[in-house]
């Protein structure tokens, strides 16, 4: 009973992590004035000032608890994790459409749950095969449909590019940081917002590179919308979808926490096509229907008891 209400628990924080995060798609169409860099930069200036004001009233503490480990694996987490991914998926978004970015950039569980096949409490890859078959053909549908119809930008190509690149850059986060979650003895709200502040401080140190030439060219009113979604998405995404994404990490085996970013993928779908006030074309919905036979594959594979007398990770 205690081992049902933990896994609940988990995907509880995986479902509100995946629908947070399913505006970060959507933010990029909103401000199409700006990069992709350029807007990455923007939401995490915002994200590292609301993450350090919240860490003031704790820093004391945990300065004592932070090791040499734990700042590497922050500079690095935050700058390719955050940074880098979020410039990537804006460059994605911005060319190649709404769509076409999220369904790419949903093939993360994939990608984490070959990571994490062989940690205890995950299923080997000869059962996920059926999982991985689903996501990768949806994303084959969705990539051609970029190419030949519903890409919004000029370089498509380049936007599925950027998509693939964003792909990987969040999947190693993803196995990162929650590996190194079970090892520090920081809690997952307190990393968040250590996340965070050193994006914030990385994005500080780009700002003059990338922003600077705007600021001579606009206005200060032109800054209004890009800077009302940025806080948004930073409040939205960052800290409260962070914070879930930190406590699913705890209580769900590797494969299993990867497969809620799913949710993710499908709510940033479902808030394109309220934007863009359209239905999904053919190719796009069955590339949805895939993603989520996929998903309901691997969430099943999971519920089946596992043998006694087989190896852990290699059967469910």
């Amino acid at each position: 009973m205690s081992e049902r209400r933990v896994s609940a628990t988990g995907i509880g924080y995986g479902v509100a992590a995946g629908l947070c995060w399913g505006v970060i798609f959507l933010a990029p169409a909103l401000v199409p004035d700006l990069g992709g860099a350029q807007f990455a930069v923007l939401r995490f200036l915002c994200y590292g000032g609301v993450s350090l004001v919240l860490l003031l009233p704790r820093w004391h503490r945990l300065r004592a608890q932070l090791t040499r480990s734990d700042g590497r694996r922050l500079f690095w987490l935050s700058l390719i994790g955050n940074l880098g991914y979020y410039a990537l998926v804006g460059a994605g978004v911005q060319q190649a459409g709404i769509a076409a970015t999220t369904l790419i950039v949903g093939l993360i569980p994939l990608l984490v749950a070959l990571a994490g096949h062989a940690d205890t409490g995950a299923v080997g890859v000869d059962r996920l095969w059926p999982s991985m078959a689903c996501a990768l053909l949806g994303v084959g549908l969705i990539s051609y449909e970029a190419l030949t119809v519903t890409a919004l930008g000029a370089q498509p190509a380049l936007g599925l590019l950027c998509a693939c690149g964003a792909l990987l850059a969040w999947s190693w986060f993803a196995v990162a940081n929650t590996r190194h979650l079970t090892v520090t003895a920081i809690g997952s709200h307190d990393w968040a917002l250590l996340l965070g502040g050193v994006t914030g401080l990385q994005a500080l140190l780009a700002a003059p590179i990338l922003l600077g030439p705007e600021l001579l060219v606009r206005a200060p009113q032109d800054w209004v919308q890009p800077l009302v979604v940025a806080a948004g998405v930073a409040l939205l995404a960052s800290v409260v979808g962070g914070f879930c994404w930190n406590q699913a990490s705890r209580h769900l085996p590797l494969t299993l926490s990867g497969q809620a970013i799913v949710i993710e993928t499908l709510s940033s779908l479902l808030y394109g096509f309220l934007w863009q006030w359209r239905l999904p074309t053919l190719l796009e919905a069955l590339a949805i229907g895939l993603l989520i036979v996929g998903v309901v594959w691997c969430l099943r594979c999971h519920q089946q008891p596992v043998p006694t007398s087989a190896p852990a990770g290699s059967a469910c």
